[in-house]
């Protein structure tokens, strides 16, 4: 028997925990104040390939591609 995944399933791109609509998820400080890159897909939840440079940072996820902080408009 497969069980079909909820397409609006969301995780959260800092800690990697599934969003649970209700319940408070803890954003970590410097993510806040947008100084952290997002280290976890929000579409799958997976650890990302994170790339910090002097004028922003990029992520990837190996299923849903890259994330850049240009694309943001964070840098």
């Amino acid at each position: 028997m497969s069980t079909v995944m909820d397409m609006d399933e969301r995780y959260n791109p800092f800690t990697g925990k599934r969003i649970v609509p209700g319940l408070d998820d803890a954003i970590p400080a410097a993510a806040a104040l947008g100084l952290e890159p997002p280290r976890f897909c929000e579409q799958c939840g997976r650890r990302m390939i994170v790339q910090v440079s002097p004028d922003g940072w990029w992520a990837k996820c190996s299923r849903h591609g890259v994330v850049d902080s240009a694309e943001l408009e964070r840098r």
